[in-house]
């Protein structure tokens, strides 16, 4: 038997910003609320377990003393990769310089905290 992802913690300042970033980006809704500010959002109708992991939104004061060494990469599911950047920056992401060439088949972008994830090109079926 071997385990799998069930939810990704992301520690941030501003939970309800980045869970409503994080919400649209991904087409997912709040689950749920911990006393501790933390806001848990998930793929509408399953949630925590269902076949996908939930993002869980943690508030935290410290901060980030160094580039994370885990990034997300997210693909499109009813676009190109041009539309979904540019939905993915009015939603308020920004492109990130991480040393790229301009040969590379995805967008390095940060979130509205500036944490790293990658638009890459290949279109993938909604799950």
């Amino acid at each position: 038997m071997a385990c799998r992802i069930s939810e990704l913690v992301i520690d941030c300042v501003d939970p309800e910003r980045l869970a409503g970033f994080w919400g649209d980006v991904l087409g997912y809704v709040e689950v749920g609320r911990e006393d501790d500010g933390s806001i848990e959002i998930g793929p509408p109708g399953t949630g925590f377990g269902g076949p996908l992991p939930t993002l869980v939104l943690s508030p935290s004061g410290d901060p980030r003393p160094v580039k994370l060494r885990l990034h997300l990469d997210v693909s499109p599911t009813d676009r190109d990769q041009q539309a979904e950047l540019e939905r993915l920056l009015a939603l308020g992401a920004r492109h990130a310089e991480i040393g790229q060439t301009g040969a590379e088949s995805w967008y390095p972008l940060v979130d509205p905290e500036g944490n790293e994830f990658c638009l890459l090109r290949r279109q993938l079926p909604p799950v």
